[in-house]
């Protein structure tokens, strides 16, 4: 657990008790302070009461009269489209507002750090598609390298609830924008951002205000070295602001289907080849083709992304390509869960919208397509461009209909649920196909998370292959 100093005898609100909003109220009672928290569902509260937090219901009023700082949760909106009423109630009473990233930062250096030979370092990766399994793959090589690593944020532990960092230590954060727009503190060693696509609109006000909120781990920041996404134009304009010239090599330039030239430090990859470049020449060369756990041309960009961060902190090609094939990826990201008489059944639940949608459908060839759910904003033209390999398109969801009839010039079934599309999918399916799921939409129409979606298609295609093999049998 990392403690929170700075509030010694003063009064800490918490809202939101989650897994990560309960270490938070642990880390700020180690460090000193007295904390009141609460939340609007009751099973949260109950559980945080089962475990001694001491419950004040923040929307009563006059909470704010004697407290030091309110600390929110991730999901409560803080700004779009309305604050929730006890962040707004803490913003009129002039109460700073934070979150558990920047009680992170500001918590992380130790006066013992002096003591270390190598003093710890934090890597935090941001985008909006590939950030779990870039921060995966990184935290990946880094281990297998022997380094002590740690993996926090969105993905793994929450950020309060890991261990201190000791010497030569690295802690991997994946960070969402509704977490960078927030955090008070944001100093990593290394940032890295992905990519940007339409997401969250509604959170931050439209694109501009969800870019701004990515931008201010870098330009609020500070970090030593930048690797930056540059395959849209947000990438390519925050490379430029971040770079002193061409040839500043704090920036690393990355890629994935574009040859990335000039005297900087650029990485990319092309055809099923990284390439690393410096000063104009290239110093190494990964053969990503048989690399199983990063398929498709998305991965590839993640694979850049990692192998960048992990060059910025000392290790050299050749270990980096070992652990690439070591890396089994993420579940619900492009994971193979079945193969049967010649048919691969492959689980992108994570693909939320419609740029990670495409991106898995890039991927592969001869595809059964299983789609549909909770449609975020935004034409969904873009996603039309990459259905060139789509055989047929299987639509689940509440409003499957409404989502089939955008799908122009494609063979459909409206299927309405995940057993019903399977079932179709895997009947029509021949040798060479491959069924994926990659919704291009939220799960809340009828799941509670992307999780529970990719875990109710395996499911699925277990008992539908079940069945089959007991037919034959």
């Amino acid at each position: 657990m990392i403690a929170v100093p700075g509030f010694e005898g003063q009064k800490v609100a918490v809202l939101g008790l989650g897994r990560s909003g309960r270490a938070t109220v642990r880390s700020l009672q180690a460090g000193g302070a007295t904390v009141v928290a609460w939340d609007d569902g009751a099973d949260a509260a109950s559980i945080a009461a089962g475990e001694g937090i001491a419950l004040v219901d923040l929307t009563q009023p006059g909470t704010f009269e004697d407290i030091a700082c309110l600390v929110t949760s991730p999901g409560i909106p803080h700004l779009y489209p309305a604050p929730h009423p006890v962040i707004a109630a803490a913003l009129a009473a002039g109460v700073p507002v934070d979150n558990d990233i920047g009680l992170f930062f500001r918590s992380l250096g130790r006066a013992d750090w002096d003591r270390f030979d190598q003093a710890p370092r934090v890597v935090a990766v941001t985008g909006s598609n590939g950030k779990s399994t870039t921060s995966a793959l990184i935290a990946h090589i880094l281990t297998e390298a022997g380094r002590e690593v740690q993996l926090a944020g969105n993905i793994g532990r929450g950020v309060l609830d890991i261990d201190p960092p000791e010497d030569g230590g690295i802690v991997v954060l994946e960070l969402s924008s509704y977490q960078t727009e927030l955090a008070r503190s944001l100093t990593p060693d290394v940032a890295v951002f992905t990519n940007l696509s339409p997401d969250h609109l509604d959170r931050h006000g439209g694109p501009g205000g969800y870019f701004a909120a990515k931008r201010r781990l870098f330009a609020e920041g500070g970090p030593d070295r930048c690797v930056i996404g540059v395959d849209e134009v947000e990438g390519r304009f925050l490379a430029g602001q971040l770079s002193e010239g061409p040839a500043d090599d704090r920036v690393i330039r990355i890629s994935s289907g574009q040859k990335l030239g000039g005297p900087g430090w650029a990485i990319f990859a092309r055809k099923g080849f990284l390439s690393e470049y410096r000063k104009g020449r290239q110093i190494a060369s990964v053969d990503l083709r048989s690399v199983a756990g990063l398929p498709g041309a998305h991965n590839h960009q993640n694979a850049c992304a990692a192998f960048a961060v992990a060059r910025t902190l000392g290790l050299g090609p050749r270990p980096i390509e070992a652990a690439f094939h070591s890396f089994q990826g993420l579940p619900h990201r492009s994971q193979l869960i079945a193969e049967a008489d010649g048919v691969r059944f492959v689980n992108d639940s994570k693909a939320t919208n419609i740029d990670s949608a495409r991106q898995a459908l890039m991927a592969f060839r001869k595809i059964r397509w299983i789609c549909g759910g909770l449609q975020k904003e935004g034409a969904i033209d873009p996603l039309l461009e990459a259905t060139g390999q789509v055989r047929k398109a299987y639509v689940i969801g509440r409003e499957a209909a409404h989502f089939a009839m955008q799908l122009k010039g494609l063979q459909v079934d409206v299927c309405g649920d995940m057993a019903t599309a399977v079932a179709r999918a895997t009947a029509d399916a021949e040798p060479g196909d491959t069924v994926l799921l990659a919704p291009a939409t939220a799960s809340f129409d009828q799941y509670d998370s992307f999780e529970r979606r990719g875990e109710d298609f395996a499911a699925e295609v277990e008992a539908c292959l079940a069945t089959r093999a007991t037919v034959k049998g």
